[in-house]
């Protein structure tokens, strides 16, 4: 299983390294010229990253910025740029501190000052303003019982645009007649511009109506200033900022059936918008594992050596007390599924190089997994049970630590089988 591994450690740090927000966001930059002087706002996990290519392209244009990351995310200063970490992906007081610097930097503006924003996944928490009479604490519980009960992301974000101050376009209202370029990392499945981020300066496509819909559809209990809040309808018209992708999932599979190819395995990529439950997604997967050992279907897949490859988010319903992510529980679930397979191994991976509230970045099993699981007393349908895939993965040497990857672009599932 060695040289499986090796192969998918390259092929994880290559497709990533694919995606990084500095190539991406220089080449947006090349279409866009910039006659007057600029100010930078940058929110998201590839805040930091996505402002410094900014500056090194702008140099001295660069008058002024406000970068708002999570914890642990920036990685010094930049010139003319004052940083600000925040929570994720509940937000804190710094994410409200963020967004309020925002607003008084876009706000003073001299005239003729154009305004750069630099969108990546991670920013509905990372830059939150709620609107009046709505306090951060009703925003934590909202987002934590939806998180709990395995909301999807366009669905929290729903209810976030019509809590703030500073998402569902309302941004682009408060930088009133000036000019903003967007350049957005996408972490949103089919690339919706109005959920990346839950969408500052784009027009909201979701509802007052929708939202009631979805905290009925969870049980999710409100107050009267939250039914206020959400009654009021989000700009639907924005008039004053031009946006552009610059990377997403579709980029971040192709790398990785690049690099796979590359290695001598045949690639297919099953799809780019996986959704679902995680553990579903895992077993999926490991069923798929075992057609490809078990039979020769060459007509649906590959023949072996391949690289099966999914991109996009799955959810995770939190019945247990344990500690892990989505990418986590996936791996766990197909840790059970492929038990006993030689030559075949399994990884699910954050491209942000972090999983849920964990320092892990997602899991990579084999048919060995489960067996050194309960070498240390570990029953892995237990554990998958309570979602506690970190301990589980961590006691049988299987997850993946990358640290912040410095991108965001969804996540990414890949069955290797060997020869």
């Amino acid at each position: 299983m060695g040289a499986l591994r090796s192969d998918a450690h390259k092929i994880i740090n290559n497709s990533i390294a694919a995606v990084l927000p500095e190539a991406a966001v220089k080449k947006a930059l090349e279409r866009k010229e910039f006659y007057k002087d600029v100010a930078i706002v940058a929110i998201g996990k590839a805040a930091w990253n996505m402002a410094r290519s900014a500056k090194e392209v702008l140099g001295d244009k660069v008058k002024k910025g406000i970068i708002v990351t999570k914890y642990g995310h920036s990685k010094g200063n930049i010139e003319n740029c004052e940083i600000i970490e925040a929570g994720h992906p509940i937000p804190d007081e710094n994410s409200i501190l963020g967004a309020s610097k925002a607003i008084n930097l876009v706000s003073e503006l001299e005239a003729g000052t154009d305004i750069l924003l630099l969108i990546s996944g991670g920013g509905s928490a990372l830059f939150e303003k709620p609107l009046e009479g709505i306090s951060l604490d009703a925003i934590k519980e909202i987002t934590n019982q939806l998180l709990s009960c395995g909301a999807n992301i366009v669905e929290i974000n729903s209810i976030r645009k019509h809590l703030s101050a500073v998402k569902g376009g309302r941004f682009a209202q408060i930088c009133g007649n000036k000019s903003i370029f967007a350049i957005v990392l996408s972490d949103v499945i089919g690339d919706q511009l109005d959920s990346i981020a839950s969408g500052p300066t784009y027009p909201d496509s979701s509802t007052s109506e929708e939202a009631f819909n979805i905290l009925e559809k969870y049980k999710v209990q409100i107050n009267e200033p939250i039914k206020n809040a959400l009654a009021i309808e989000t700009p639907k018209t924005i008039m004053n900022c031009e946006t552009i992708i610059a990377g997403n999932v579709n980029l971040l599979c192709e790398s990785a059936a690049k690099i796979a190819a590359g290695l001598g395995y045949t690639p297919l990529i099953l799809t780019t918008s996986m959704d679902g439950e995680a553990k579903e997604a895992g077993s999926l997967f490991a069923t798929i594992a075992r057609e490809i050992k078990t039979n020769d279907r060459t007509q649906f897949v590959p023949k072996p050596p391949c690289a099966i490859i999914a991109g996009g988010e799955t959810i995770v319903h939190l019945n247990g007390k344990g500690k892990g992510g989505r990418n986590q529980e996936t791996a766990l679930s197909a840790a059970i599924g492929i038990e006993g397979l030689e030559d075949i191994l399994i990884f699910s991976v954050g491209s942000d190089g972090t999983d849920g509230p964990t320092d892990a970045a997602g899991g990579m099993v084999d048919g060995e997994t489960t067996r050194r699981m309960r070498q240390h007393s570990i029953n892995p349908e237990s554990y998958l049970e309570d979602n506690n895939s970190y301990a589980a993965l961590k006691a049988s040497g299987d997850l993946i630590i990358t640290g912040p990857t410095g991108t965001n672009v969804n996540d990414m599932l890949v069955i290797l089988c060997g020869k």
